[in-house]
């Protein structure tokens, strides 16, 4: 009866989690961290506010489970980097988080690179991924330390220890596909040849111990926030996904053993390794979900997400918006677009308003839909989901109206740190299967589509037609500017 500490650190909160050997929640705690959304497309956060969080969460759930911990485990945001002192610990820059996009230069200049760095890392050239932020770091902000993704520094500060694991590592832009190892020859690509760069370890690994929360116990079972999610929600077979609704979307399809890279736009990444098995996911990304409900929110559109389903028109009377507020990602890829409301008239509401960003989120998560399928080969007959924007009957409707699937809401709050929960069980017990770690699960609600597919095939080619306006304006500002 193993019981974990789990720790889901990411891009607006830290929360931690204490699960017993039969998936019960003895403790909770969940502290917010402040991304700071700077001009040009920067967006940081403080290291050493992620750092408390991590060890102020954990030590409260601890402590509100009275009982003793086992193990540690820790899913990361992914692609959130930042360079620090391995002496000392001490942080040299900012984090610099995954919707940072002020390495779209760095990216710019290695566009003839694109296609050698899709074959061997199954990415797409994006700032999103971790290596041109290493890159924009060594340039702009420090060349002393190393510089790494920050589940590497959160790792050494709880163990000593220098490692990232395999799933973390497949996001950086630098590592090859088909075994998840350093290329040499890509870090030389992006000035990164020097670095010191972390051990990449398996997810069923136990990397090291740490006394943080009480006791000497071992941490391990380290891995991405999303895969984490997909590992709980049960897509462990090729060919089933989930979407995460929270800063962004995530949506990830589980693609089997098989390193297949996406023939449609998404990124191909190891989902996990365990049992020297690797498992690999397609994945496409919606970079502003919650964060564009908080915008709202700022806005006084609304004054929480609660009052999305509230204000919310029942029709959207023409009115569409593609909320690329961050840029957009698959299939477009375009990090420099820029948000847009169309249809707007004197009658045009704040509900219509909310309504056209919802059914936008849910329109960019139809489209990823559609890629893992013309991947896979087949369409998705369900897509499971978990994240707080679930909550929103209005949006999770939209979602089912525009993929055309069965929608399945997963039935806790916390769907990724209970993912890293079965894989620290399976590092801590070599018997266990990794079917056998992961928690059964019924959902807590369903959506079924109820548009007619003419319905859904009208409003997806109007906003189609929107996204495509907002690019062409793009591409024509940069060309009157030459």
């Amino acid at each position: 009866m193993t019981t974990v500490l789990a720790i889901d650190q990411g891009t607006s909160g830290t929360k931690a989690v204490v699960v017993d050997g039969s998936g019960k929640v003895l403790g909770l705690a969940e502290l917010p961290v402040r991304p700071a959304y700077l001009p040009g497309g920067g967006v940081e956060q403080d290291p050493k506010e992620l750092l408390d969080s991590v060890l102020d969460a954990g030590r409260q759930a601890v402590a509100q489970a009275g009982v003793p911990i086992d193990a540690v485990t820790l899913a990361n945001q992914g692609e959130t980097v930042l360079a620090w002192d391995p002496g000392t610990g001490e942080p040299l820059s900012p984090a610099i988080v995954w919707q940072d996009r002020r390495s779209e230069g760095i990216c710019t200049e290695l566009e003839g690179q694109r296609d050698r760095i899709a074959r061997t890392t199954g990415l797409v050239l994006d700032p999103y991924f971790s290596a041109p932020k290493m890159a924009w770091l060594r340039r702009n902000v420090t060349g002393e330390g190393v510089v790494t993704t920050s589940d590497a520094w959160i790792v050494h500060h709880l163990t000593g220890e220098f490692v990232t694991d395999v799933s973390t590592a497949s996001r950086s832009l630098v590592t090859r596909l088909d075994d998840a190892e350093w290329d040499a020859g890509l870090l030389e690509l992006f000035g990164l040849g020097e670095e010191r760069l972390p051990r990449v370890v398996a997810c069923d690994e136990v990397v090291g111990r740490t006394s943080a929360f009480g006791g000497d116990v071992p941490v391990a079972g380290l891995v991405v926030d999303q895969q984490a999610a997909l590992l709980a929600e049960n897509c462990l077979k090729a060919g089933e996904a989930k979407c995460t609704f929270g800063t962004g979307a995530f949506l990830l399809a589980n693609t089997g053993t098989s390193a297949a890279r996406s023939t449609a736009g998404l990124a191909a990444s190891v989902a996990w390794r365990v049992r020297g098995e690797t498992s690999y996911c397609l994945d496409g990304q919606v970079y502003t979900a919650a964060s564009a409900v908080r915008w709202m929110q700022s806005l006084g559109l609304i004054r929480t997400a609660a009052d999305l389903d509230t204000v919310s028109a029942d029709d959207n009377e023409g009115v569409l918006c593609v909320p690329a507020l961050a840029g957009l990602a698959a299939p477009w890829w375009r990090p420099d677009a820029r948000a847009a409301f169309t249809g707007m008239t004197l009658s045009t509401g704040k509900g219509h308003l909310v309504l056209a960003v919802l059914e936008g989120i849910a329109a960019q998560v139809a489209e990823l839909a559609d890629l893992v399928a013309a991947d896979l080969g087949q369409p998705l007959s369900t897509l499971r989901v978990d994240g707080g924007l679930t909550r929103s009957r209005v949006l999770m409707q939209a979602v089912a109206d525009l993929t055309r699937v069965r929608i399945e809401v997963y039935p806790s709050e916390h769907a990724t740190p209970l993912g890293a929960v079965a894989l620290a069980r399976v590092s801590l017990d070599p018997s266990l299967s990794l079917e056998d770690a992961v928690d059964a699960w019924e959902p807590s609600t369903t959506y079924e589509p109820r548009w007619s597919a003419d319905r859904t095939t009208d409003f997806r080619s109007r906003w189609t037609e929107a996204v495509s306006a907002v690019t062409a304006r793009i591409t024509t500002t940069r060309e009157e500017k030459r």
